[in-house]
């Protein structure tokens, strides 16, 4: 047992070290930014972990764990079910729905969840109809998972999401599938806990529809030829946005029935640069919560920033409660965004 969380200890200390070095000295260099799919996947679930910058891997542990780390299914006690619908950035509607049930401190927990982003319908602009030519278009994109999360031992848990992941634009479509794997450990110091997850591990996504269908004339300089075979214009892969992302959390009891969260998580993207996501939030007696944190720090040319949150758990009957989380955050020149995340547990 000791020998197995040793280990599990030096797994995610030499990760996180390496990513930490990587994200405070990213520097100057080519990156790979614009190179991925399914962009979607990199908009962080949760008004929770929003309102504390994304600092999330090492502090998931209900529903919305299936986004940041899978690992932390393990450690649900209760049946949950959580809700977001989100205003993005140009009329962009984001929606998450998930649940899941514990089943059994030797079984583990499981999880299903289901998330969207779709756009207003849009006109068809050519260069002969700059307003339009009568016709509409409209893009979504969605990935939907199960999830599965287990303690391997009275400290470390590990937790992996299987999801299916589809993008559309007009008449054309794109789908792959993609795995999480997290893990989650208590480090024997109280309050300190480490987590580590890889997102987005999959084949890539290639565009096809009716739309790429063309006629092609193979001899244009001769009559008489077949002048309209069919064919189709060859569409690129593109990989999924990979990341690995490490985080750290502590914490400390200020007095009773308040305590201090803080958590730090590090990114290491295969299209972008390194960065870190701080956070803290200070719970009071378990019911009201207040949260603030920063968002990408030393990530290029990034527009994200501050982050700042709220929230109130508020006990129904029984054993069973809702939660209504608020986060905001600040994107720079593409405005702000605030969001609200409704939770039950039975």
């Amino acid at each position: 047992m000791i020998r197995k969380n040793l280990i599990a200890y030096a797994i995610v200390i030499f990760l996180g070290g390496g990513l930490l070095v990587n994200a405070v000295s990213a520097g100057d260099r080519l990156t790979n930014r614009g190179t991925t799919a399914a962009s979607f996947l990199e908009v962080g679930i949760g008004a929770r972990s929003m309102g504390m910058g994304g600092a999330y891997v090492a502090v998931a542990q209900d529903a919305i764990a299936m986004y940041w780390n899978p690992a932390g299914l393990s450690r649900i006690q209760q049946a949950s079910g959580v809700f977001e619908q989100v205003d993005w950035v140009t009329d962009v509607s984001f929606n998450f729905l998930a649940a899941t049930i514990p089943l059994g401190n030797n079984v583990g927990s499981m999880g299903v969840f289901i998330n969207s982003m779709s756009m207003p319908n849009q006109p068809v602009r050519t260069v002969q109809y700059p307003d339009g030519n009568g016709e509409e278009y409209s893009a979504s994109s969605l990935v939907a998972g199960l999830s599965y999360g287990r303690n391997l031992t009275d400290r470390f848990s590990m937790g992996i999401n299987a999801k299916y992941i589809s993008e559309r634009i007009w008449h054309e479509q794109a789908s792959s599938f993609a795995f999480d794997i997290g893990t989650l450990y208590d480090t024997g110091i109280e309050g300190l806990r480490i987590g580590a997850c890889i997102s987005n591990f999959g084949p890539g996504l290639k565009l096809a529809g009716s739309d790429l269908l063309i006629y092609y004339d193979v001899d244009p300089q001769h009559l008489g030829n077949n002048d309209k075979i069919m064919a189709e214009y060859k569409m690129d892969e593109w990989p999924l946005p990979l990341n690995m992302q490490f985080g750290l959390s502590y914490t400390q009891n200020i007095s009773s029935g308040v305590a201090l969260l803080v958590a730090l998580d590090a990114l290491h993207p295969i299209n972008a640069t390194e960065s870190v996501n701080l956070g803290t939030e200070l719970t009071m007696f378990n019911m009201l919560y207040l949260r603030a944190g920063y968002n990408a720090l030393f990530l290029e040319d990034s527009e994200a920033g501050l982050t700042m949150g709220a929230g109130l758990n508020y006990r129904l009957f029984g054993a069973s409660n809702i939660r209504i989380d608020y986060a905001y955050a600040d994107l720079g020149r593409l405005g702000d965004i605030s969001r609200f995340t409704l939770g039950l547990k039975f």
